[in-house]
C-alpha cells in the first residue's frame, strides 16, 4: 500500500510540474507577443491551481507518513516530494511576477529587442523539463547535468542586466520598463535555482547523501570534474 501511495504522490508531482511548465511557457508567450489574455490566464486560473496542489500535497504527505511510518528511501522520498511541492509553488509564484511585470510592459513601446531573455526563458524551462524527467526515471546524472547548467543561466542573467544598465545610462527615459525586464531576468534566475532544488532533492531520495551546502571551493571541484561530491 505505501508503494502505490507513493507511486500516486509521484504522479501528481509530475501533473504539478507540467502545470509550472506551461504557466513559464504561457508568461513567456504573453509578454513576446504581448498578449494580455495569456498573461492573464496564468495570473488569475494557472496560479490558484498550483497553489491548491501545494496544500494537497502537504496534507497527503503527512498522513502518509503518519498511517505507515515509512524508513530509509520511503521516508527520504516522501520529504523530498513535500520539498519539492514547495519548490514548484515558489515557481508558479515567480511566473506570475513575471506575468505582472509584462502585463505594465505590454502597454508600453519597447526599449530593446528582446534576445537573451527569451533564451533564458527557453533554457529554464528546459532545465524545469529536465528536473522533473530525472524525477520520474531517478536519473541522479540527468539531475547532476541540470544543476551545472544553471551557470548558463546566471550568465545570461548578467549579460541582460548589464545591457540594461548601459541602456539607462544612455537614456534615462527608459529605467522604468529596463528595470521591469531586469526584475523578469531575475525571476527567471530564481526558477532555474528552483530547479537545482529538485535535482539535489532527487539525489538524496535516490543515493542518500545531500549535495546542499557545500563551500564553494567544493562546488567548484565538482562542476570541473563533472559530479558531486558524497
Amino acid at each position: 500500500m505505501l508503494n502505490e501511495r507513493i507511486k500516486d504522490l509521484k504522479k501528481h508531482l509530475i501533473d504539478y510540474g507540467s502545470l509550472v511548465e506551461k504557466m513559464l511557457q504561457i508568461t513567456t508567450k504573453g509578454l513576446l507577443d504581448k498578449n494580455k489574455s495569456l498573461l492573464g490566464d496564468v495570473i488569475n486560473i494557472k496560479e490558484p491551481i498550483a497553489n491548491n496542489y501545494e496544500i494537497e500535497f502537504d496534507e497527503i504527505c503527512a498522513n502518509t507518513i503518519a498511517q505507515y511510518q515509512p524508513v530509509s528511501k520511503n521516508l527520504r522520498t516522501i520529504i523530498s516530494i513535500i520539498k519539492m511541492s514547495n519548490d514548484l509553488e515558489r515557481m508558479a509564484d515567480h511566473c506570475v511576477n513575471i506575468a505582472e511585470y509584462s502585463l505594465s510592459l505590454i502597454k508600453e513601446p519597447d526599449i530593446k529587442q528582446l534576445i537573451d531573455l527569451p533564451k533564458m526563458a527557453m533554457l529554464t524551462n528546459s532545465m524545469l523539463k529536465d528536473s522533473i524527467q530525472s524525477f520520474v526515471n531517478e536519473d541522479v546524472c540527468l539531475a547532476k547535468e541540470v544543476c551545472l547548467r544553471d551557470d548558463i543561466i546566471d550568465k545570461l542573467n548578467k549579460i541582460i542586466k548589464d545591457d540594461l544598465y548601459v541602456l539607462m545610462k544612455e537614456n534615462g527615459d527608459v529605467i522604468k520598463n529596463a528595470l521591469k525586464l531586469i526584475a523578469i531576468s531575475g525571476n527567471l534566475e530564481r526558477i532555474a535555482d528552483l530547479t537545482t532544488n529538485i535535482c539535489e532533492e532527487v539525489i538524496y531520495f535516490s543515493e542518500g547523501f545531500v549535495i546542499k551546502h557545500n563551500s564553494d571551493k567544493n562546488r567548484n571541484e565538482e562542476k570541473n570534474s563533472g559530479s558531486y561530491r558524497k
